[in-house]
């Protein structure tokens, strides 16, 4: 494959990516050298990564007929459990009905694409469908329902994952959590029906957010907000949120400000010796892909513990800003 790298596309596709865990894992692959050829963490046995990955061979292909017209905004998907207020929240921003409300849960069937055009944005925002545990999927209907919602988180720049304040964080929160984790996309917490929540002290929301995070452990990036679509309470500081989170997913740092800040880091506390074996950082360099992924060139790449990835992970996320987005590290021999 060397021998095609600059001449033809190339992809690597890592499947069996089932897990977060081995979703991280994909960023090996780019020990192979193939160049600044992209990876792909897919799952063949739940499809998602496959809509990324197809997004991107067709993106070689020759354009014919009409143009999208919005094929250039950034794409928002609202996603959680079912009656959450994903459609209420969705009428809300766009100040009409258009997707129908009830006490029901399940009510919306499909994905409901809107554009969003007011305070400066512009976006495609995507209602979806409740995602119910499988096992609670009992009709046709309804699985080809969760199916089309999977399919706009993986089409998705930003999912937006909406709880129901007055039930916790519950399971399959955690699930959809994960399962945008996997996909590489950025993410925001919204926790509605915030106005249910009686007896509000100065630490609630704090200790709220805490546990939120204590059950999407090791995930640790997105932000929580907490708002009422019923009585419209900091809905447009989320829009800000998002939009945020957007443009950090987009986000180019030159490579020249990356080394400047990295091995400073890297000199203040260098990889831990493994082996007997001493690892030398030469550089560090972010790869022309879709999600915010940097290579580290070093001597004995296989030598760098998860621990030191964490740690160099966190540095860049406390010097860069990529709140909301999840960050792929790659160790290359140089």
């Amino acid at each position: 494959l060397r021998r095609y790298i600059g001449k033809k596309p190339i992809y690597l596709v890592a499947n069996k990516a089932d897990t977060n865990l081995r979703a991280q894992g994909s960023g090996e692959f780019y020990a192979l050298g193939l160049g600044d050829t992209e990876v792909f963490a897919i799952s063949s046995q739940n499809g998602s990564g496959t809509g990324e990955l197809l997004d991107a061979v067709v993106s070689h292909f020759d354009e014919v007929g009409e143009e999208e017209p919005n094929s250039g905004l950034p794409r928002i998907a609202i996603l959680g459990r079912p009656n959450v207020g994903k459609s209420s929240f969705v009428n809300l921003l766009l100040g009409e009905e258009r997707s129908i409300v009830t006490d029901i849960a399940g009510t919306t069937r499909d994905s409901i694409e809107a554009k969003y055009s007011a305070f400066g944005h512009e976006f495609m925002l995507v209602d979806t469908a409740g995602l119910r545990r499988k096992a609670r999927v009992n009709e046709d209907v309804e699985f080809y329902s969760n199916m089309r919602t999977l399919r706009a988180m993986e089409a998705a720049d930003v999912c937006v994952i909406l709880l129901d304040a007055s039930r916790s964080i519950e399971a399959q929160d955690v699930s959809i959590i994960g399962l945008a984790d996997r996909n590489r996309k950025g993410i925001v917490i919204l926790v509605n029906k915030w106005d249910l929540i009686e007896g509000k002290e100065t630490n609630t929301a704090r200790d709220f957010e805490a546990k939120i995070m204590e059950k999407i452990a090791p995930i640790a990036y997105p932000p929580v907000l907490f708002i009422s679509v019923l009585n419209k309470q900091r809905v447009h500081k989320a829009l800000e949120v998002i939009m945020e989170v957007y443009s950090n997913k987009r986000k180019k740092i030159p490579t020249s400000q990356l080394n400047d800040v990295m091995l400073k880091e890297i000199e203040k506390y260098p990889p831990p010796i493994q082996k007997g074996k001493m690892v030398r950082i030469k550089y560090a360099t972010q790869l022309p892909t879709h999600n915010p992924v940097f290579a580290f060139f070093c001597n004995l790449p296989q030598y760098i513990p998860e621990s030191y990835a964490r740690y160099l992970e966190n540095r860049m996320r406390e010097h860069f800003d990529f709140k909301g987005v999840p960050i792929g590290l790659a160790f290359r021999k140089k």
